[in-house]
This record gives C-alpha cells, structure tokens and sequence, in this order.
C-alpha cells in the first residue's frame, strides 16, 4: 500500500504547476526549399511533455518539426524557425511556472533568404550567416521565480562546458548529455544525462529510455518547487 500512495503522491506532484517545454530542432532557411537544421526528434521534449502532463501540470509544448503526434492534454504550438521558436517562448513564458528547454534551437541563421530556389551553378557559394536569438538569455531577463532548464547537448568537455552554460544562462537546472556516445541524444528512444542544480550539485544516469529520464527531471525539478515551498 505505501509503494501504492507513493506512486500516486508521484503523478501528482506537478498538479497545479504550469510548465512551458520546447522540442525539436529549428529550421534556418536559404531559400524557399532549403535550410540549416540538426537531427534533433523532438524525442526528449515530447517525453517531458507527456510525463509533466500526467502529473497533473498544465503543460505547453512549443515544437519544431517532427514526425512525433502531440501528447495528449497539451496545449501544442508548431514553429519552424529560432525566431518563430524564439517569439512563442517569450509570448508564454509569462503565464507558466517553468521552462523546459530541451530544443535544439539553431545557432546561425542565413543573414538573407533567397526568395524562389536558389539554382545550381558553377560557380562556387557563400553563405553569410547571423546568430539566432539566445532564447534562455532573453527568458532569463523576466525569470522572476519561475524555474528555467536547459539542456545541453556535447561532444567533449561535458561537464565543464555545462557548467558554463549554466551560469552564463542563469539557470536552476541544466541537463547535459554527451551525444557522441552510441544510444545518447539525438535520433533514439534512449538517453544518459547528467543534472547539474545551481548549487553545482551534479547527478549522472546511465543509458535510459527518454520517457525514464523524463520522470527523473521531474523528479528532480518538483523537489526543487517543494524546497522552496518548505523555506
């Protein structure tokens, strides 16, 4: 009966909270047919999505492209691009509780799109491209007591360079997951993570389905919301 009451006490421990999640990866266009983006599934912010939504949280999920449905119970928002990602976050952020930012947000975008297609020639191409809009750095200006998270996905120096992005970005929680390991990130149903906190408290996980690794950051993010309830 208690392992009963825990499960339950579990899948209600987000229930009045409201949390905005963003997922998959953007598109940065050159011309009407073509763009820059990354493998990203949209897997992990879907999962998140779901998971948070079942424990009684109302949830939004603003996605990039995927071949994924939405979860049930979520309010959805497709976009495209990091500016249209960018000014959907910023748009809801203000009535949720918490950011879950596990898109894979482009970094570059081409400084001019080509209207039409831009046709093969012989000559050789330049693209000139701009940074995007720091999605997490301009969120983090109004955070206020809302929770942010963010995810960072590595190839080397895992742990330094989230630490990094950690502090520069101001926030409560970062995930980082190295994606040159066989079965992380990207393109698969599993995932290894570390959580990293503000206190530099860090937590490593072992290959997980991302539905798994969902349910431990929630864990990880209600225990957060009830330390500040306690204090």
């Amino acid at each position: 009966m208690e392992r009963v009451v825990q499960c339950l006490a579990a899948k209600a421990s987000l229930t009045g909270k409201r949390i905005l999640v963003t997922a998959g990866p953007t598109r940065e266009y050159i011309d009407q047919l073509r763009f820059i983006s990354n493998p990203s599934s949209g897997k992990m912010g879907y999962a998140l999505a779901q998971e948070a939504q079942k424990r009684g949280a109302e949830v939004t999920l603003i996605s990039g492209p995927t071949n994924l449905s939405p979860p049930n119970g979520v309010h959805f928002i497709g976009v495209d691009t990091a500016q249209t990602m960018y000014k959907a976050a910023a748009k809801y952020f203000k009535a949720n509780d918490a950011l879950i930012m596990t898109a894979a947000v482009a970094d570059y975008t081409s400084a001019k799109q080509i209207k039409g297609k831009l046709k093969k020639g012989p000559q050789e191409l330049s693209l000139s491209l701009v940074p995007t809009t720091d999605i997490l750095t301009q969120v983090s200006r109004n955070k206020g007591n809302k929770l942010l998270i963010g995810f960072a996905a590595e190839v080397e120096q895992l742990l330094d360079n989230a630490k990094q992005k950690l502090k520069r970005k101001n926030l409560d929680l970062i995930i980082a997951n190295d994606v040159s390991q066989p079965g992380v990130g990207f393109e698969v149903d599993t995932n290894a993570i570390t959580i990293i906190d503000k206190a530099g408290q860090i937590e490593e996980y072992p290959l997980m389905s991302k539905q798994r690794a969902a349910q431990i950051i929630l864990d990880k993010i209600a225990y957060i919301w009830e330390q500040k309830n306690a204090g």
